[in-house]
């Protein structure tokens, strides 16, 4: 086959299996993401490699890979932006210092307790990597909670306007925004220069970046959205255009060692909300991105997860230990935090599932780490498996805390993530 002959069988088949496990979780009421993150686990060596080999190397070759990866990573960096944009900082402001006792507590005990399970399992499952760098990398790893699948839960789930749900929503942007920026800096400390910026210009240019997209290019934004609001729609051009702040974004904090996805994640969050034009923009961007693009990012997160490296009891011992730590080191500290601040023991409990949820944000976080070399194969699948189990555990969870009546119409009918 061509190159694009092959990439065009790849999409067909990523996407068509994708879709269709989304669907299937989606009828026992888990959201679609699960399903798709399952669909990538098939499609690599864990399932399909084992199975049929030669299918697998037929199908997906290691040098066509690159292509494939690109196109997913464009995908992401698209997808960072809508969290970005959905992530409205309203919510911090509105809840004030409860907010901010449990979302730091919520980022500081899974973040001290990820270092400390990276010193342990260092000599075991390292790639090579300092220790102080997969250390730093775990604990950001473990703090993350992924808003969107937060936020999908929360409105299908009914709680989206209730004081848990709101709390729950305030929570989340405060870890995601510190999540984030701990993120950028492991990114730029691991690069050492190695995108070919000194350490100065990185020190001062970042400062300079945030200045000028607050203070410069978020009012430029708020004057050319008063144009697009007379129009009364998303034109074609202004997709076009917000498009190429993304990504123009996205490659000055890449350039300067942080990461494209900080600079898109960055460039979301920066976006003006006025006259609900971000909704609009953040649904039109949706269509392509979880249609088609972030299914190839999980078939490459699947390729790069196998499973079989996972052998032997004292590995399996090791899964189960990070999957604990990772649930324990999130969802109680949460839960306690919330109690302390004044919530009943019902609500405290639902507030832990909920920051307990990571979706395809932390898959996100594993393949920076992969890429970067922090995170040895195994211990890459290791984390896909956390990402997997935590997210599935909120919908059955919430459900048995809190009333049946009241989540029995949670259905997941269009969860992106």
């Amino acid at each position: 086959m061509s190159p694009l002959q092959r990439l065009l069988l790849q999409v067909i088949v990523i996407v068509t299996t994708a879709r269709l496990l989304g669907a299937a979780f989606r009828k026992i009421h888990q959201p679609p993401v699960i399903g798709e993150i399952v669909a990538g686990i098939l499609l690599g060596p864990s399932v399909l490699g084992w199975l049929a080999p030669s299918w697998s190397s037929t199908l997906f070759p290691p040098q066509s890979l690159g292509i494939l990866s690109l196109l997913s990573e464009v995908g992401i960096v698209l997808f960072m932006f809508i969290v970005g944009l959905e992530l409205d900082t309203r919510h911090v402001r509105d809840s004030g210092r409860f907010v901010i006792l449990t979302s730091n507590v919520s980022i500081a005990v899974p973040f001290a307790l990820g270092v400390l399970v990276a010193y342990g399992l260092h000599p075991l499952l390292a790639n090579g990597t300092p220790t102080v760098y997969l250390a730093l990398f775990m604990g950001a790893a473990m703090s993350i909670t992924a808003f969107p699948v937060l936020a999908r839960i929360l409105s299908e789930g009914q709680l989206l306007h209730t004081r848990v749900g709101n709390l729950a929503l305030a929570c989340a942007a405060v870890d995601d925004i510190s999540a984030w920026c701990i993120l950028a800096v492991i990114v730029s400390l691991v690069h050492h220069g190695g995108t070919g910026v000194g350490p100065w210009i990185r020190l001062t240019g970042l400062p300079l970046y945030v200045l000028l997209m607050l203070f410069v290019i978020r009012p430029m934004l708020r004057k050319v959205q008063l144009r697009w609001f007379s129009m009364r729609t998303m034109t074609v051009g202004a997709i076009g255009f917000i498009a190429v702040y993304a990504f123009a974004s996205s490659l000055i904090t890449d350039w300067l060692g942080f990461h494209a996805l900080f600079g898109a994640f960055f460039a979301g969050v920066v976006f003006p909300r006025e006259r609900g034009l971000e909704v609009e923009l953040g649904k039109q961007l949706k269509f392509i991105t979880t249609g088609m693009l972030l299914p190839l990012f999980f078939a490459i997160s699947g390729l790069r997860t196998n499973v079989g490296l996972i052998h032997g009891w004292p590995m399996w011992l090791t899964c189960a230990l990070l999957i604990t730590v990772a649930i324990i080191g999130k969802m109680l500290p949460s839960m306690l935090s919330a109690r302390f601040g004044g919530m009943s023991w019902r609500e405290s409990a639902t507030l832990g599932v909920l920051m307990n949820t990571r979706g395809l944000v932390e898959l996100v976080i594993l393949n920076v780490g992969f890429d970067l070399g922090v995170l040895s194969q195994t211990l890459f699948s290791m984390m896909v498996l956390m990402a997997l189990i935590t997210t599935f555990m909120a919908a059955p969870l919430l459900h048995w805390i809190n009333d049946r009546k009241q989540h029995e119409g949670i259905n997941y009918s269009s969860a992106a993530s």
